[in-house]
């Protein structure tokens, strides 16, 4: 396997720079799974030590959602109706604008009426240097959404209007191509594909504030609308380090779920026009994994399209439903979630956890953690590779604490299952910065992951996901 994301890997560096980081390089080691850390420096978060009970927080994560139906009762409305119900959500009652959009990836211009919801204000309990939006949507075809964020800096001052995301379910004749945003900043802070981010976090504004704007589209005429039944943001301000101390085993401990394993590389050279095929789909797989683990996945019919000589269909499947047409990869973090979330009575969201001790209550509760990491190949014993950006999914902890984690870089189905250490895992996955193979410094993710639950949680489930800041 080679690095197969150049352009993230190119905008890791950028934001390094701005950062006043020290050059990133992508020769990590070989082989390297590709594309899916995000494309940034992420800062990382403090571990939590003994069970359940948290230190004190310097590095403060915010995770809010709006998904009930008294929630999409307030913000402002210009034609949108909340719905209530097992599942509440927003959709378009009647359409209060129209936009003229040319794809950029498909050069089709269309004309599409909206309606538009924006949500109260969030005032961040810390300021906060980033934030990674993410949703849960229905998109019948021939519709879509836009999430904006509209946010405030700490000197008083407004951000533009943000474009975290077009997202739609489909691909078809009818649809727009799903696609974060390049090339949008204002001096202070910049949109790295699927994250919000200060430019200069140790001097600018921080973020104080913030609200989503979410715009429904569908064609003029049509009664089809979008149903959104979760948006929601992560907003951190995690400090720049190298190593965090290893959390002591607790919940956890012991417990492993029977999550379906499967590997990106047996798809090698399959669709290489979603993210040059297989060997960069470590996102998506591990999507797909967890996905399964609830019981869901794409029918027979779904997977008409894939050749019937392909083992594991749902895995190209998933890359196909999760490709960001700008960034041109499946590793956009929001864009894995919301797929998730298309499949009935699943919920995902995108945020940071502080430590191995959040994942275990979580593992313990039923529910497994997709985790994005960087690292050369002697910081993770048993690896076999290094890379500069891989999902992974925790699926449980030995009785010592270790990781027992479905690594999709693995030669085959039966290779997923790995046992990772600990206190290497830990620091892989939490840290920010890293000296790369070159010698240079990189970024990490700084605890990103993915987390896919029902959308109704038994109430132990409720308890785990309250713990670490998803309700």
């Amino acid at each position: 396997m080679t690095d197969n994301a150049p352009r993230r890997t190119v905008l890791t560096a950028a934001l390094a720079v701005a950062a006043a980081a020290a050059t990133a390089s992508t020769a990590d080691a070989a082989p390297a799974p590709a594309g899916a850390a995000a494309p940034h420096a992420a800062p990382h978060a403090a571990p939590r030590h003994g069970g359940s009970q948290p230190v004190p927080d310097d590095a403060p994560v915010d995770y809010h959602g709006w998904t009930s139906y008294p929630d999409w009762l307030f913000g402002v409305h210009k034609g949108t109706l909340p719905v209530p119900g097992r599942r509440a959500g927003v959709r378009i009652a009647r359409a209060t604008g129209t936009l003229d959009y040319t794809d950029p990836h498909t050069g089709t211009t269309a004309t599409w009426e909206s309606a538009t919801w924006t949500s109260p204000v969030r005032r961040v309990p810390h300021p906060a240097s980033e934030l990674i939006a993410s949703w849960n949507a229905d998109t019948p075809a021939g519709t879509w959404i836009q999430i904006e964020l509209l946010g405030t800096y700490t000197d008083g001052t407004a951000t533009p209007a943000y474009v975290m995301g077009r997202w739609t379910a489909g691909d078809g004749p009818e649809d727009i191509r799903r696609t974060s945003v390049d090339d949008q900043t204002d001096g202070k802070s910049s949109i790295w594909t699927d994250t919000f981010s200060i430019d200069d976090a140790s001097a600018g504004p921080l973020l104080a504030s913030y609200r989503l704007r979410l715009t429904l589209l569908r064609k003029p005429g049509s009664h089809a609308t979008p149903t959104v039944w979760r948006l929601g943001a992560m907003a951190s301000n995690i400090p720049d380090r190298y190593t965090v101390p290893t959390s002591v085993p607790g919940a956890g401990a012991g417990v492993e779920l029977s999550v379906p394993r499967y590997s990106q590389n047996i798809h090698k050279g399959q669709y290489p026009e979603y993210d040059n095929g297989g060997e960069a789909w470590c996102s998506p797989t591990s999507s797909t994994m967890v996905i399964e683990y609830w019981g869901r996945g794409p029918s027979a019919a779904d997977l008409a399209w894939v050749d019937p000589s392909y083992a594991d269909p749902q895995v190209d499947q998933g890359a196909r439903y999760t490709y960001d047409y700008q960034y041109e990869g499946c590793g956009n973090w929001p864009f894995n979630a919301a797929y998730a979330a298309t499949y009935p009575d699943l919920q995902g969201v995108v945020t940071r956890l502080h430590s191995l001790d959040d994942a275990e209550r979580l593992i313990k509760a039923g529910i497994p953690v997709i985790t994005s990491q960087s690292f050369l190949v002697s910081e993770l014993d048993g690896a076999g590779y290094g890379t500069s950006g891989h999902l992974m999914c925790i699926a449980g902890f030995t009785a010592e604490g270790d990781v027992v984690a479905n690594d999709p870089a693995s030669s085959s189905d039966d290779a997923v299952r790995n046992v990772y250490k600990r206190g290497q895992f830990e620091t892989i996955w939490l840290r920010t910065k890293r000296i790369n193979a070159s010698g240079g410094v990189s970024g990490g993710s700084g605890g990103v992951c993915y987390l896919y639950f029902p959308a109704q949680p038994s109430p132990a489930q409720r308890r785990a996901l309250a713990s670490v800041g998803v309700i």
